[in-house]
């Protein structure tokens, strides 16, 4: 262990990278995704945290929250998370703040493993060597030709049992979209976002119709901030149809409110927006408790170490915009084989390296 392990400096840097077509789902259109890069450093050695969020993020991370680190002890990532969420307390928890901690402490976590000489994983706790995935995409935006490549594509080349499609922008369309992607994947389970976009009544019509389809989860039918809504869809979904919320929740009363209200049979978390690694964990405990399996949303590659440390955790979310980039901008991301990925223990901390080089045309 290094002697000294003083947090010397804190950098953060947003990117804006173009996707590689439009993008919609029930709720929203979009063209580019921004990527907020964060990096600690102490004990000549760095650590590297992200998050998908705004570009204001990275003014936050240098003007605000960042220097609340300098000086601190890495090995000591719980009071530095406390002096974190403090800061924030007038600005609102939720958010913006939000995905700047969880980016921080991602890069607190990957820094102390790297001190440590260890890889993440190792340094958690393992319960598993690898963690499924199932693909996600499917735009609302896609032609029936691109949906069909793409989801036809996670089954046969990556070996994914499910994959998950956008549905809501013209829920009229969606059967025979859901038509589509059936006869692309076989009898790989079928997944269906609506990213909020109905109302309960009809979330659970649509559920009915979807049933036809063999479709096996139904993620945000309703809006995550409609937990009654959830839950009454829930209620009454089809045999065999699970409902799936959580993407947006920034802390553990969030997921915690989610929880207790049986709004959902599976929880989700997104390790850049629910706190980190420290956040990430936490979730997943609250999920043991209550029974219910947790899934990671999106960011693959930053999940994967934590997701293979939780002893109830059923998948990542292999989502296209975010893979696309993880394996553009990152040395280190990781490459499906029969639908799962898995950690490389030959590498310290999360094990991922940022091509500063490659994203400076990016840079916002």
């Amino acid at each position: 262990m290094p002697p000294d392990a003083q947090i010397a400096a804190i950098r953060a840097r947003a990117y804006t990278i173009p996707t590689d077509a439009p993008g919609a789902d029930g709720t929203f259109s979009w063209q580019n995704t921004t990527l907020v890069v964060v990096i600690v450093e102490a004990a000549n050695c760095s650590g590297l945290g992200y998050t998908y969020s705004h570009v204001s993020d990275a003014s936050l991370i240098n003007e605000t929250l960042g220097p609340l680190l300098e000086g601190g002890n890495a090995f000591d990532i719980p009071s530095l998370n406390a002096k974190l969420w403090r800061q924030v307390r007038n600005i609102g928890r939720a958010g913006l703040a939000a995905t700047a901690i969880s980016a921080l402490d991602v890069a607190l976590w990957d820094l102390k493993a790297r001190l440590l000489d260890l890889p993440l994983v190792r340094l958690l706790g393992a319960t598993r060597s690898a963690t499924p995935i199932y693909g996600s995409g499917g735009f609302t935006s896609y032609s029936d030709a691109q949906l069909r490549e793409q989801l036809g594509g996670w089954v046969d080349r990556d070996g994914c049992t499910a994959v998950k499609m956008k549905v809501g922008s013209d829920p009229a369309r969606d059967p025979a979209r859901m038509k589509v992607a059936r006869s692309a994947i076989g009898e790989a389970a079928l997944f269906i976002d609506a990213n909020g976009a109905l109302t309960p009544k009809r979330a659970l019509q649509f559920a009915k119709a979807a049933a036809e389809f063999g479709v096996r989860w139904f993620e945000e039918p309703v809006s995550s901030d409609d937990l009654d809504g959830l839950r009454f869809v829930r209620q009454r979904a089809p045999a065999g149809m699970e409902i799936a919320a959580g993407e947006y929740a920034y802390n553990l009363d969030d997921v915690r409110c989610m929880l207790a209200s049986g709004a959902v049979d599976v929880q989700q978390a997104d390790i850049t927006r629910c706190g980190g690694v420290t956040g990430f964990l936490a979730v997943g405990t609250l999920c043991a408790a209550h029974h219910i399996d947790l899934s990671g949303h999106c960011a693959p590659a930053l999940h994967l170490h934590a997701a293979c440390s939780l002893p109830r955790f059923r998948h990542l979310e292999w989502f296209h915009d975010h893979v696309r980039i993880e394996q553009m901008l990152f040395e280190g991301a990781p490459v499906p084989c029969n639908g799962r990925i898995k950690p490389d223990l030959s590498c310290p901390g999360h094990g991922l390296t940022f091509k500063h080089k490659d994203a400076e045309r990016y840079a916002a």
